[in-house]
């Protein structure tokens, strides 16, 4: 995709927003109504909970040169052996947007042309935190139902390999397939099988390679009025499918339409589980942190079938 056709794109999402005022500003979880969150939890047969987080790790690998940082900090030595009462205590640091721990994106974490979505300005992003479109808005939890496609079983292959794009055509064959169609206020989850090639041929720079979703499926998701998006990989491919622009999906997403994302889920219990019940449908809760001014936050959503 050149870059103009892609501006044209955005564009095109942006003036398509049927939300205004305060409600834009909570983006396309204005289609998940309560009415919704009550189907989806409805819906629950099974009562079978799977995490989609991957664990958080603490060693740097190809990609994560900067992991999290974790330590015990008590009990401490001269407590250690003593009589009464002493507390275990730990601390951690981590940076959120990287390449190999789930999080959320906040609507304010991707800046295009120097605006934020709905047309608010870079200048709300401050060393102190932002101070629109941040986690704030998610603090009472995303709560709807969740629907999968697993790209890789699709096409009858284990994983999709680095630069590969999720195609319109993959999304539509995939819910036929499965028998499953993503809907309003739906969160749909889109498996690449990232996380299964990395334990089976170890970690890479995933930040120059990964395979995600081509830019042309944004619209569908409008169309559909999906809720949320969420992937084992990025969302994004890279190298990028458009010139001159990095992270066309976030920029359409989180940018043009106001959807959250959630990036490097590992989907691959929950795509197990789904084939082994025959429904690729199940309620999903995400439970943000509650982080004033955060542009996004580690994440462990729960899959509830």
């Amino acid at each position: 995709m050149t870059e103009a056709a892609f501006r044209a794109l955005h564009a095109a999402l942006c003036r398509r927003a049927d939300t205004t005022g305060d409600e834009r500003r909570r983006g396309t979880l204005a289609h998940l109504t309560p009415e919704r969150v009550a189907a989806a939890a409805a819906g629950v047969r099974h009562g079978r909970t799977v995490s989609l987080a991957s664990p958080i790790e603490t060693r740097p690998g190809p990609d994560d040169p900067q992991p999290a940082v974790y330590r015990l900090t008590a009990p401490t030595a001269q407590e250690t052996g003593t009589p009464g009462v002493h507390f275990a205590l730990d601390r951690f640091a981590m940076n959120v947007h990287g390449d190999a721990h789930s999080h959320l994106d906040a609507l304010c974490h991707t800046v295009f042309d120097g605006e934020l979505h709905g047309g608010l300005p870079e200048s709300l992003l401050t060393s102190e935190g932002g101070r629109g479109l941040t986690l704030d808005l998610v603090r009472d939890g995303i709560v709807g139902a969740g629907v999968l496609l697993d790209i890789p079983r699709l096409r009858g292959i284990p994983w999709l390999e680095p630069g590969d794009c999720v195609s319109v055509e993959d999304l539509t064959a995939a819910e036929e397939a499965q028998g499953v169609r993503a809907g309003p206020g739906d969160l749909l989850l889109v498996r690449v099988g990232h996380h299964r090639r990395r334990r089976e041929t170890g970690a890479w720079d995933a930040a120059h390679a990964r395979a995600g979703l081509h830019p042309r499926c944004v619209p569908l998701l409008a169309d559909r009025r999906v809720a949320v998006l969420g992937s084992d990989g990025n969302n994004d491919t890279a190298p990028s499918p458009v010139a001159g622009i990095p992270f066309p999906v976030h920029v359409l997403a989180l940018h043009a339409l106001g959807m959250h994302l959630m990036d490097y889920l590992d989907l691959d219990a929950l795509a197990d589980a789904c084939a082994g019940l025959g429904s690729w449908r199940f309620l999903c809760v995400v439970a943000p942190l509650r982080l004033p001014g955060a542009t996004g936050c580690p994440v462990n959503p729960i899959a509830v079938l």
